[in-house]
Parts: structure tokens; sequence; C-alpha cells
């Protein structure tokens, strides 16, 4: 398109984004095709996948076992020429597995509490936090990218 200025983020200012972000719009797909959308604490999981955690019985799990496509959204930024934003339609991974659960959740509330990330497993033995046998983890398999960031439509001088 002629004249058009590209505002997208690149590989390195979507993982800026990613983990200076501090939630996590998540669109799942009612039964009746409507959108479920609410926001999540999230964080990346070892192998840069992002994560989160939700309860069992929750209306985004059901949906979810029913119908694996969500779309999430990280956006930062208050005024116009200040939104950063990355989007992912993608394909949820559910995983039910109550140590990997308490990893997430070990992980998560690090960044949430500006801790450092725990390193190695999480859990000591049989002693998991009682949330993570009541919860499961997601995690985010992205299929298509869009990405934003307003700050580049500025005119050069005006850039910070």
């Amino acid at each position: 398109m002629p004249g058009r200025r590209n505002s997208e983020l690149n590989p390195e200012e979507e993982e800026e984004l990613l983990a200076s972000a501090r939630v996590l719009q998540v669109a799942s797909i009612n039964a009746d095709g409507t959108p479920h959308l609410v926001p999540m604490w999230f964080e990346r999981d070892d192998q840069g996948v992002v994560i989160f955690t939700t309860y069992a019985t929750s209306q985004k799990v059901r949906n979810l076992e029913r119908d694996p496509r969500l779309t999430v959204l990280v956006e930062v930024g208050d005024a116009y020429d200040e939104l950063r934003g990355l989007s992912m339609d993608a394909t949820a991974e559910i995983i039910r597995n109550p140590a990997e659960t308490a990893r997430a959740l070990a992980v998560i509330g690090a960044k949430y509490a500006g801790r450092e990330r725990p390193v190695g497993d999480s859990s000591h033995g049989d002693e998991l936090p009682p949330a993570a046998h009541k919860r499961v983890t997601i995690r985010v398999h992205p299929r298509r990218l869009r990405s934003w960031d307003h700050r580049k439509l500025r005119p050069s001088d005006e850039r910070s």
C-alpha cells in the first residue's frame, strides 16, 4: 500500500512486549459461537511458549475442550500514539498435570511479584500447592501473529 508506514514489531520487540506486559486478553469460543473474553496473568514457559493457569472447571476450559482455537492479545500504552500490541490466533493445549501447573504458578507468580524466575522444578517431592490440583495450565501455540507499535507512526523528530 503506497505511503503506508510499517508499525509492526520485530521479533526482539515482540519478546520485550511479552516480558513487560501484565495482562493477556484471552478469547475462546462459547458453545453458541459468541466470544468469551477474559483478562489473565501470564508468562512464558521454559521453551518460550505463552502460558496461563485457570481453574479446571472454568468456562474458558470448557470452551477450549470443545474447540481449542483462541485468540490472545497483549497491549500496552495509554495514548493512541503509545499503543503497542501483539495478537495471536492460536491453538490451546490444556495441561492437566499438577506438577506442571505448580511450575506455571511459580513462574507466573514470580513475574507479578517482581521476583527472580524460579529455576528447575518448583515442587518439593509430593508437596504441591493445593491450587495446582484445582487448576490447569494452558499453553498457547500461535498460528498467526499480528503486531503494532504506534510509536513508530510518530514523525521521527517526536520519537523518544
